[in-house]
C-alpha cells in the first residue's frame, strides 16, 4: 500500500469580502478573483462613505481596505473602526503603493498588501488563518 505524504490544507475562505478600493479597475479584477476563488458574496465600495454604509448594513468576514480613497486620505481610520466591533470584527487587509505611511500601531491591525499586487496575491492571503491579536493571544494563554 502507497502512503502519500500528508497535504497542507490551506484556511477556508471567508464567505463575505468587503473591497474598499477607489481604483475601477483594480477593484474589478480583485471582485472577480474573490469570485472564481470561491467566496460568495464581495462588495465593492468606492469611499470611505460608502464602506462605512455597507458595515452599518453587514458585517463582512474580511476587509479589503484602500488606504488611500479619494474622498480620505487615511482610510485606516475604517480598520479602527472596526476594530471596535470587538474580537468577532473582519479580518482587516490593508492595500497601499506606501506601506510606510500606515502609522505602526495601525498596520499592526492587519496584513499589508503593496501595489501593485497581483488579485491571486489576495486570494493566497486570505486561505491563510486570520492573524491573532494581542489581547486574543493572551486570553489563550490565560485558558
Amino acid at each position: 500500500m502507497t502512503q502519500h505524504p500528508a497535504t497542507t490544507v490551506p484556511a477556508a475562505l471567508p464567505s463575505h469580502v468587503l473591497v474598499v478600493e477607489d481604483d475601477a479597475i483594480l477593484g474589478m479584477a480583485l471582485e472577480d478573483a474573490l469570485n472564481e476563488a470561491g467566496i460568495a458574496k464581495v462588495e465593492l465600495s468606492v469611499s470611505t462613505e460608502d464602506a462605512l454604509r455597507h458595515l452599518r448594513d453587514e458585517r463582512p468576514q474580511a476587509i479589503v481596505l484602500d488606504v488611500h480613497l479619494a474622498d480620505r486620505d487615511d482610510g485606516w481610520a475604517i480598520a479602527e473602526l472596526v476594530r471596535t466591533l470587538g474580537p468577532d470584527s473582519p479580518r482587516i487587509i490593508f492595500s497601499t503603493g506606501a506601506p510606510q505611511d500606515i502609522p505602526p500601531h495601525v498596520a499592526a491591525m492587519g496584513c499589508i498588501l503593496e501595489k501593485p499586487y497581483s488579485p491571486e496575491t489576495l486570494v493566497d492571503l486570505l486561505r491563510q488563518p486570520k492573524r491573532r491579536g494581542i489581547i486574543s493571544r493572551l486570553r489563550g494563554r490565560l485558558r
